[in-house]
C-alpha cells in the first residue's frame, strides 16, 4: 500500500505534465483546422505549424512509452491531421502545360534600407532576373541602388520609395505601366502591368502588407486587397513579404482565388526566409503564380544586410 500511494502521484504528475505540454499542440492544431488566424498570438502559434509535426510526434511517442495510451493516441492523431497540411509541401506537384514565354522574378525585403545594395543588383545579374519587386526601400536605399547599377540592368521601374517600412517598388527588364491592383493598399503594394513583347504582358504585385504586430486588423485588410480572383483580371503573379506562412488563412484565401506557391509547387516550401539574420524560422516572403503558368525554378537567396532572404522563381507563361 505505501508503494501504491508514492506511485500514484508520481503517475498523476506525469499525466499532468504530458497534458500540459499538449496544450500548443491542441491549440495549433484546433486553429489550423478551423481556418482561424486570429490575433498576433495565435498568429505566432501557426506559423510554426511545421515544428509543430514533429513536436507532435516526439510528445505522442513520449506518452505511448509512458504507458498513456489515450494521451499518445490523441497527439498522434493531431500530428497526422497537420502533417496532412505541412507535407505536401516537401513534394513537388504537376505543372500545367505552359509553352509560353519565362519570366524570372525575384523579391526582396530590404530591411528599412539596410539590404547591401550591391549584393541585391549582383543576385539579380546572376539570376538574370526579369522583374524584381523590393519592399521596404527607403529613398537612400533606392539612390544606393541606383549607384550600384540597378537601374541599368533592370531600367523600367514603378517606385514608391518611403522612410521605414512603407516603401515598396517594381524594377523591371521590360516595360512597366504602373497599375492599382491592390485598391487602398497601393502606394505600399504597387502594381505594373509587364509588357514582355508580342502582345504577352502580366501583371505584377509588390506584396507587403502591414505587419500584423503592429495591427492585425490591417493585416487582413491589406491581405485581403491581394485576393482578387485570378480569373477576374489577367495573369498575374504576387511578390513580396506576405507576413504569412502557408498556415495562414489569410494566405489560403489568397491563394484559393487561382494561385500557386512556387516553392510549394517544387516541394520546397518548408524553406524558411526570416529572421536571416539570425536562424531563418518560418517562411514569410513567397511567390504567388498564376495557376495557368508553370513553376520551372525556385529559390531562396541570402542578402547581406537584411533580416529575409529574397525568393526567385523562373515562371513559364501558358
Amino acid at each position: 500500500m505505501v508503494i501504491n500511494e508514492r506511485v500514484r502521484p508520481a503517475r498523476r504528475l506525469v499525466t499532468g505534465l504530458l497534458l500540459v505540454f499538449g496544450v500548443p499542440l491542441l491549440a495549433i492544431t484546433t486553429l489550423r483546422a478551423l481556418g482561424f488566424d486570429g490575433g498576433w498570438h495565435t498568429l505566432i502559434l501557426l506559423a510554426l505549424t511545421p515544428y509543430a509535426v514533429v513536436y507532435g510526434a516526439l510528445l505522442g511517442g513520449a506518452a505511448l512509452v509512458l504507458r498513456r495510451w489515450w494521451t499518445g493516441g490523441i497527439a498522434l492523431a493531431m500530428t497526422v491531421l497537420l502533417a496532412v497540411f505541412v507535407a505536401p509541401r516537401a513534394m513537388p506537384d504537376p505543372q500545367p502545360t505552359a509553352a509560353g514565354k519565362s519570366l524570372r522574378v525575384m523579391s526582396a525585403n530590404l530591411h528599412l534600407g539596410h539590404a547591401d545594395a550591391g549584393a541585391v543588383v549582383r543576385l539579380v545579374r546572376e539570376n538574370r532576373v526579369d522583374v524584381l519587386n523590393l519592399v521596404e526601400l527607403t529613398p537612400a536605399e533606392e539612390s544606393a541602388l541606383d549607384a550600384a547599377g540597378l537601374f541599368a540592368q533592370l531600367p523600367y521601374r514603378v517606385v514608391h520609395a518611403a522612410p521605414g517600412a512603407d516603401g515598396s517598388a517594381v524594377v523591371s527588364r521590360y516595360p512597366l505601366t504602373e497599375k492599382n491592383y491592390t485598391g487602398d493598399s497601393a502606394a505600399k503594394q504597387p502594381g505594373a502591368e509587364a509588357d514582355l513583347g508580342g502582345g504577352t504582358v502580366v501583371e505584377i504585385v509588390a506584396v507587403h502588407p502591414q505587419s500584423p504586430d503592429t495591427g492585425s486588423g490591417e493585416w487582413v485588410r491589406q491581405t485581403r486587397d491581394l485576393s482578387r480572383a485570378a480569373g477576374e483580371h489577367g495573369l498575374r503573379i504576387l511578390a513580396g513579404d506576405f507576413n504569412a506562412t502557408l498556415d495562414h488563412s489569410a494566405l489560403q484565401t489568397v491563394l484559393s482565388r487561382g494561385y500557386h506557391d512556387a516553392a510549394d509547387e517544387l516541394g520546397d516550401g518548408l524553406q524558411p526566409t526570416w529572421p536571416a539574420d539570425a536562424l531563418p524560422v518560418v517562411t514569410l516572403d513567397h511567390v504567388l503564380v498564376d495557376k495557368r503558368a508553370a513553376v520551372r525554378d525556385y529559390r531562396v537567396l541570402a542578402v547581406p544586410g537584411t533580416d529575409h532572404r529574397a525568393v526567385y522563381a523562373e515562371v513559364q507563361l501558358p
